[in-house]
């Protein structure tokens, strides 16, 4: 206990302000959802419908971007670049890089609507209006594909890329900030206004996190209810919450390169048999043909989705701000948390493999998930189960395995997934933290990761108690705001870094011999 004392007094005298104020940001959080939960559910309500109704289009516009330049370092010759010194390898290898990006990334939220945002879209309130037809199942799969795809990842990964560069190419440390210093200077990354980014980052990475953790804590309670008769309530999700923080915080405990690593590979272990085992067991021709079907809908469409936001048509701005909006928001507050871990892992690659890696392998993953488990949800509802469709969100993974042929075994899996998942990512969270609070370090103590997880957990907690999963889609939506902005100045500080090395390397540049063939 005197080790544990001695070690966060050092960090608290060494890294005041950051840890400090966000630490007391969240505490205050927390005190205000228990004490004054309809309020504090009233409040966010009023915030979140002003920012979905008022600046959709900010959010269309600006995680369109993001996707941009992203794809642009697929092409240019700027994408050779290393992030990394010359001599430095990659720490770990393909596969556990893919594992532990994607479990990071995505984690508890694939599993959570894998199949429910699929049968809602096909059978509650489709995109289109057109519930329950067969054009329905075109676009519930299309639209889920847009939100899980290319853009979530472009958020992660532009945010991954730029503190990557900065750090590990140019010696800053991995923070927000630092980043910024080619467009804002030295003095004022350094200085207070620095401060304050790193402040609204770490908020954010806070409230992204225990959002997913409220996510996973309502359906593992909606699992056991499902499957078992456990009472819904915010007792047993508080059990389920006490129960995994322990586990995670044996795992922050023993650092990045076991504890994260090997959650991470037996998250992917557990997913690829839950994957196979609904494949082979469900409509495995259907899964195929809508997979094949929704890629060339999705590319074709993705222009036009990027775009929609339906300023004439009330009812489809309502279901764009409950999905579309809800979704960018949710990425951007995950992605400070996203983008330091998969920054903290992607040392000696490409921008161009990291680029490709990071936004084409992910989604390619998440479209085979949700044709498999959203497609076979769809066929069930569409030949006559219609119970799926009108099940609580967090129980209708259980409702379609209770309509295949093996699901007392792939729910069982699916449980433990979800808890491996719910695990990994508050291991990963507590990690981040402690990395945005200790000025960036690599190997932040074990002190302040506990800490941060303890916070975690009772943020969870409170937005659970506060009015469950509307109470966290709305204070989603806040936090993500003012990091949307940072993330803008962070793309033109790192375009402007970028092509000022790319200059002085001769990237790209033509020499005065090709000018003359030319």
């Amino acid at each position: 206990m005197s080790m544990f004392r001695k070690e966060l007094e050092l960090v608290l005298s060494k890294y005041t302000t950051v840890f400090k104020i966000s630490a007391a940001v969240m505490l205050v959080l927390v005190i205000i959802g228990v004490v004054w939960p309809d309020g504090l559910e009233g409040m966010t309500t009023t915030i979140k419908s002003f920012i979905a109704n008022k600046l959709g289009w900010y959010y269309l516009i600006g995680v369109t971007l993001f996707v941009i330049v992203c794809l642009a370092f697929l092409f240019t010759p700027l994408g050779r670049i290393k992030l990394g010194k010359k001599g430095d390898e990659p720490e770990f290898s393909r596969p556990t890089w893919i594992a532990m990006l994607f479990s990071a990334g995505m984690g508890i939220g694939i599993v959570f609507w894998g199949t429910a945002e699929p049968i809602s879209h096909y059978a509650i309130s489709s995109p289109t209006g057109e519930t329950g037809t067969d054009q329905a199942i075109k676009d519930a799969l299309r639209y889920t594909y847009f939100h899980w795809g290319i853009h979530a990842w472009a958020i992660y990964g532009i945010v991954a890329l730029i503190l990557a560069y900065f750090n590990f190419r140019h010696g800053q440390p991995g923070l927000i900030s630092a980043t910024l210093k080619p467009l804002i200077g030295e003095k004022s990354a350094n200085g207070l206004f620095g401060k304050v980014i790193d402040i609204l980052a770490v908020i954010a990475t806070v409230i992204g996190v225990a959002t997913t953790l409220g996510f996973g804590a309502v359906q593992i309670n909606g699992g056991l209810s499902y499957l078992f008769g456990v009472p819904t309530g915010i007792l047993v999700q508080f059990i389920i919450v006490a129960i995994v923080t322990v586990l995670f915080m044996i795992s922050a405990w023993s650092g990045l390169g076991k504890g994260i690593k090997i959650l991470s590979n037996a998250n992917m272990a557990l997913a690829s048999v839950l994957f196979l085992l609904v494949f082979i067991v469900g409509p495995t021709m259907l899964i195929l043909n809508l997979f094949t079907n929704s890629i060339g809908s999705y590319i074709q469409h993705l222009p036009q989705m990027s775009f929609r936001i339906a300023p004439l048509d009330q009812e489809t701005r309502e279901w764009i701000n409950s999905w579309t909006i809800f979704y960018w928001a949710w990425w951007i507050a995950w992605s400070p948390f996203v983008g330091v871990f998969i920054a903290r892992v992607s040392r000696g690659r490409s921008i161009r493999e990291f680029v490709f890696t990071v936004l084409i392998v992910p989604s390619v993953i998440g479209f085979l998930w949700f044709s498999t488990f959203g497609g076979t949800a769809i066929h069930l509802e569409h030949t006559g189960v219609d119970t799926i469709s009108k099940l609580a969100t967090e129980e209708s993974l259980f409702g379609v395995f209770s309509n295949i042929p093996l699901g007392w075994i792939a729910s069982i899996v699916a449980m433990c997934l979800i808890a491996t998942f719910f695990i990994t990512s508050a291991d990963s969270g507590t990690f981040v933290l402690g990395m945005m609070t200790t000025g960036g370090s690599e190997t932040p103590g074990t002190s302040i990761k506990l800490t941060w997880g303890g916070l975690l957990s009772a943020t969870a907690l409170a937005l659970l108690y506060t009015g469950g999963l509307q109470a966290l889609q709305n204070t989603m939506i806040i936090a993500a705001l003012p990091f949307s902005i940072i993330m803008l100045l962070m793309v033109f500080s790192f375009v402007k870094a970028i092509y000022k090395e790319g200059k002085e390397l001769g990237i790209g540049q033509i020499t005065s011999k090709e000018k003359n063939k030319t």
